[in-house]
């Protein structure tokens, strides 16, 4: 048996496939090359209007802003020129603040549970059509809810419950974008935390979120810019000031609110005030974006 083994001719390898484009088909490769440029028209046009808007706020925000105009009061006379958008920068800052620290850490926190632990079970299930739900709720309804709720029970409008109402906002967009960055997350990763003698806490810790760090914080980044960017619920329960206010009791305001309230005017100053806060809140959004993406660099697993 050994003899006729070793008397039988070696099987050739199979020869390595041709990966050229040169190799392919032509039927592939202009199949290959119309959806190439089908997609990158397709980028071109959804750039143009992005780009014209970058454009027009520039061009139009540029002329009115100094660091007078980021730290003066809001003048109380639409028609009168001068003064700056300082307390709704603070606005922004602290309402947004809070609201990223009510929403980050329960959306991902939810998100793991959702992930690690609940995967298919019913109160998984539940949580994740809820939180679809939430997530194409107008932001009005979810400044009335908070209004009914909260300011009509206080009797007071406040800063507060404009983080509150954001928070609301934010919190199944952070939950539903986490949950799909942990399930990117290769399986084999977990089974050889798991076969090392990590328990599964550990392993989400030390391994999960670190190798989902990136598009966990991309996620987060797109909801702090949406509650950023929201003005409804603002003008409902923050009530307005034109003083600077840095904590969350009494009436408030924020760039998205002014925007709102000054572009509606007539007055040339006015206008130019709304124009200098949308740069404003445009520069302030793409610095957080800058910083985070540097810090989840700092924790993300760098090779997989």
């Amino acid at each position: 048996m050994t003899a006729t083994t070793a008397a039988r001719p070696a099987a050739s390898a199979p020869a390595p496939a041709d990966l050229r484009r040169s190799a392919l088909p032509l039927r592939r490769r202009v199949v290959d090359g119309v959806s190439k440029g089908l997609m990158v028209f397709a980028l071109l046009v959804a750039l143009v209007p992005l780009g014209l808007v970058i454009y027009k706020v520039i061009e139009a925000g540029a002329g009115v802003m100094s660091w007078d105009f980021l730290i003066e009061d809001i003048p109380n006379s639409a028609r009168r020129a001068g003064g700056g958008m300082g307390p709704a920068v603070a606005g922004t800052l602290i309402i947004t603040g809070a609201a990223a620290a009510m929403s980050i850490p329960l959306g991902v926190l939810g998100a793991i549970y959702l992930n690690e632990y609940g995967k298919q079970n019913a109160l998984a299930r539940l949580i994740r059509t809820m939180a679809d739900v939430m997530t194409g709720v107008p932001s009005v309804v979810m400044g009335l809810f908070v209004y009914v709720s909260y300011v009509l029970l206080v009797k007071e409008q406040s800063g507060f419950a404009a983080a509150l109402a954001l928070g609301c906002l934010m919190l199944p967009i952070i939950i539903r974008s986490t949950e799909e960055m942990l399930r990117l997350v290769p399986d084999e990763l977990r089974q050889a935390s798991a076969a090392l003698g990590a328990r599964r806490w550990k392993t989400t810790v030390s391994v999960v979120l670190p190798a989902a760090i990136s598009g966990i914080v991309s996620g987060i980044m797109l909801a702090i810019a949406r509650a950023a960017g929201e003005t409804a619920p603002v003008v409902l329960v923050a009530g307005t000031t034109f003083v600077s206010n840095w904590s969350l009791s009494g009436d408030n305001t924020t760039l998205a609110a002014q925007i709102f309230k000054n572009a509606g005017e007539f007055f040339p100053a006015a206008q130019g005030r709304a124009w200098g806060a949308a740069l404003t809140l445009m520069v302030i959004v793409l610095v957080f974006t800058v910083a985070a993406r540097l810090i989840s660099s700092r924790f993300a697993i760098k090779e997989r």
